[in-house]
């Protein structure tokens, strides 16, 4: 291990007394939520019986996170520094835990457990324990926002916390594992997307103990050269501290941690992007644990990742080392006869509000402000008739978020985040009020580029997630605008997030977040263009798999309704919402009250477009989606045409969730709800933007659902033409009025003539396309008729 320098004298012998009690104190109750369930103390000697039987949890970042969380609140008191503490290696959870307790936030939080013996018992019993708490940063631990139980996210998550949050310091651990995931990779890039002037600053610490769960770590085995100029290429000037020795390791830290501080302050009133600092910490994974075990070398080794004395319970040996392990840490110093920290270790913890545990920005309810929102009706598209008129959707959202920006701009706290697409999903209205964040070289050429921007775009889905869920959960307003196929990318942070806000929604000093909210256009049915790589709509079935409480999903069918789902959107709390909406011209069916009125319901019957006049219907077409609403409206002319005497009814659905029965979903539809929009006994034809067994799966319990037949994406996709995206999936009008003939009672006996029809017509469109090059002119040019 490479020796230190002592430093320049920065901390005084009790402050290094002070943060070393701190640190050790940490440790020791670190090390004991992994293994003890009595005997906290050590105040008689260990046996078998005060162990856990299940030894679960990860001892090796431990250490490191404890050292780091231990110098940030010294730098607290000292310096009145305001920081937020992001846990990258979110695995350690037993160091939050343990600084957290010591500190007063978690008994505050928790108060049934005290900061105590009986309390030190209660915060080692739970530990992975049935009931307790998980071994990772989770909602339950006073101060995070980051679960880190996969890693790559934390420094995405720690610079979306940092916007529009000038003065605050949020300092993020970067395990060295979990810097080599492509997500991290991408997140180092976020410092040209940050105004020192209007946000607060990240102090990124790459925190290289040398291993991952069973191999050693990229970082930790390049030249350290080859790494500083790495970290010196992303924009960042280093310092490192690197060493194994305590006392010499606890003056370095001090020495380069206010001097990067001090560095982020002058920064703080820069004009220009600076090079920012951060630190690389280089400690042994285990650092402070026993150093072999069983004759293997154990500290400074991957098999300190989790448990390094596995068998305590059964092997007498490993038991005498765990005790000596934990003396060793001298708890009689650290915590008096009542079991509470002593004097020397709570010197250097902060108070009230500026205790990292207790830091309003990682409660984000706690600040959060309703966002100024406009009326729809001022946005909204004028409809005389159904489908007289037309509009983009997005672009007239685009002016209604305009507004938003507009109004909201005083206190900051809305911004718009996608993937380089703002313009190609027609929403650069909002560029007539903010520009996008840009800290970078500007040349002539560029448009909407400026360092107070709002807008955030940068081709990593990734990153405008993890700075979205940031904002969010430090207490802002925001919006992923993304193409539907390329959502995908973030499946997995969207299971963290969504897992995240169920705990979350069950904690009573949680307060309630804005909803991570995402706008999928750009969708399946024109992206006829680019082919059938850009064709999948499946993060809605991802979606629906997720906790009932928390997700939504939303199929606005035109221009109104889109206004109106985004404004309960945007209003909403603690939710994941999912808007699927088109960007290309389309017809307006609703007028503003009627577009209220059906996304206040989910679900409706569109009284003008079917004929039952008080009659039973012979078939219910159902649809949710902009094209297949249209569809299934142009498959009524068709059998308004050809088959007057049958009787239609049509049930357009906004808010997917609502077919799940109302025991499974908070927005799920009764049995009689249901049965009174889609009867119990006729055919109902469910024309679905996605995959069709989505429909069957939320609807299967249903009286009807033996008679529910549904088309949608069944994974046939080309570069070719609108229309002919449709025929391939066999949700055309055409086949539509099949199915009704093939599927209403006595149709196929009469009908035979109009089905030749319809067959012929979707013959003669493969002909007309592929000498044509574009669609039919009677679906070109299709309207309703009113």
């Amino acid at each position: 291990m490479t020796a230190v320098r002592e430093g320049s004298g920065v901390l005084t012998e009790s402050e290094l007394r002070q943060v070393d009690a701190q640190w050790r104190a940490a440790n020791y109750l670190s090390a004991g939520q992994i293994y003890l369930m009595d005997n906290p103390l050590l105040r008689e000697p260990l046996t078998r019986d005060h162990i856990k039987p299940r030894l679960l949890g990860h001892w090796g970042t431990s250490p490191g996170l404890n050292f780091v969380y231990a110098h940030l609140n010294r730098a607290i008191v000292r310096r009145g520094t305001r920081a937020l503490f992001v846990t990258g290696p979110g695995h350690g959870g037993p160091a939050l835990l343990a600084h957290t307790w010591l500190e007063g936030s978690y008994s505050e939080a928790w108060p049934e457990v005290t900061r105590d013996v009986d309390g030190m018992r209660e915060l080692f019993r739970q530990f992975s324990f049935p009931g307790g708490v998980p071994s990772h940063v989770a909602p339950e631990v006073p101060g995070s926002i980051h679960e880190g139980g996969e890693l790559g996210y934390s420094l995405a998550h720690a610079y979306g916390a940092a916007l529009d949050n000038p003065g605050l310091v949020v300092a993020c651990v970067v395990g060295d594992g979990e810097a080599e995931t492509g997500p991290l990779a991408t997140s180092w890039h976020a410092n040209k997307f940050v105004n020192p002037e209007t946000d607060g600053a990240v102090l990124p610490i790459l925190h290289l103990n040398g291993y991952k769960i069973a191999n050693p770590t990229v970082l930790s085995r390049i030249a350290p050269a080859e790494l500083d100029l790495l970290l010196r290429g992303y924009g960042y000037a280093p310092r490192y501290v690197e060493g194994d020795d305590p006392v010499a390791m606890h003056r370095a830290m001090a020495e380069v941690l206010d001097d990067v501080l001090g560095d982020l302050e002058r920064i703080g009133t820069s004009q220009v992007r600076p090079m920012w600092p951060m630190i690389v910490l280089r400690s042994p994974k285990g650092w402070t644990g026993p150093a072999t075990v069983d004759g293997l070398p154990v500290e400074g080794t991957w098999r300190s990742h989790q448990v390094p004395l596995p068998a305590v319970r059964d092997n007498p040996d490993h038991l005498r080392e765990l005790e000596s392990w934990l003396r060793s840490y001298r708890p009689e110093e650290l915590f008096d006869a009542a079991g509470a920290p002593t004097a020397d270790v709570t010197a250097l913890i902060p108070r009230d509000t500026t205790r990292m545990g207790s830091s309003p920005h990682a409660n984000g309810g706690m600040i959060l402000r309703p966002l100024d929102l406009p009326d729809v009706g001022d946005y909204a598209a004028r409809v005389p008739a159904p489908g007289t008129t037309t509009a983009e959707p997005t672009r007239v959202l685009g002016c209604y978020l305009r507004e938003v920006f507009g109004r909201n701009a005083e206190q900051a706290n809305f911004r718009l985040f996608g993937p380089d697409e703002t313009a190609s999903n027609r929403l650069d209205a909002v560029y007539q009020v903010t520009d996008k964040s840009w800290h970078a070289e500007l040349l002539p050429e560029d448009e909407y580029l400026g360092p107070r921007g709002r807008v955030m775009e940068v081709l990593s889905e990734h990153l405008c997630q993890g700075w979205l869920e940031g904002y969010l959960l430090s207490g802002r307003h925001g919006l992923f605008s993304c193409y539907e196929a390329f959502v995908h990318i973030v499946d997995s942070m969207l299971n963290q997030h969504v897992k995240w806000l169920k705990v979350h929604r069950r904690i009573p000093w949680r307060r309630p977040v804005a909803s991570l909210t995402y706008l999928l256009t750009s969708h399946v049915w024109r992206q006829d263009h680019n082919g059938f790589s850009h064709q999948d709509p499946g993060f809605v079935d991802h979606v629906a798999n997720k906790s009932a409480e928390v997700v939504r999903t939303y199929f606005p069918p035109d221009t109104n309704t889109l206004l109106h789902v985004m404004d309960d959107c945007l209003r909403s709390r603690d939710s994941v919402n999912v808007v699927v909406a088109g960007k290309n011209e389309t017809p307006n069916w609703l007028d503003d009250e009627q577009a209220a009125l059906h996304c206040a319901r989910g679900a409706g019957i569109w009284e003008w477009a079917g004929n039952e006049d008080g009659h039973e219907p012979d078939v219910v077409l159902a649809c949710a989606g902009d094209a297949p609403t249209l569809e299934v409206l142009a498959a009524v002319t068709l059998l308004r045409e050809h088959l007057p005497e049958v009787t239609v009814r049509v049930v357009n659905v906004v808010d997917l969730m609502r077919l799940q029965p109302a025991a499974e979903h908070p927005h799920g539809m009764t049995d009689a709800e249901f049965d009174a929009l889609f009867t119990t006994d006729r055919p109902v034809l469910f024309a679905y933007h996605g995959y069709p067994w989505l429909i069957h799966r939320l609807a299967y319990r249903r009286a009807n659902h033996h008679n529910l037949h549904v088309r949608g994406y069944i994974e046939k996709g080309t570069t070719t033409t609108p229309f002919d995206m449709l025929v391939l999936n066999n949700m055309d009008r055409f086949q539509l009025v099949i199915d009704v003939i093939d599927r209403v009672p006595g149709l196929a006996r009469t009908a035979g003539q109009v089905r030749q029809r319809m067959v012929d017509a979707r013959l003669r469109h493969h002909r007309w396309i592929r000498e044509h090059g574009e669609d039919l002119p009677e679906v070109r040019d299709w309207s309703w008729p009113g």
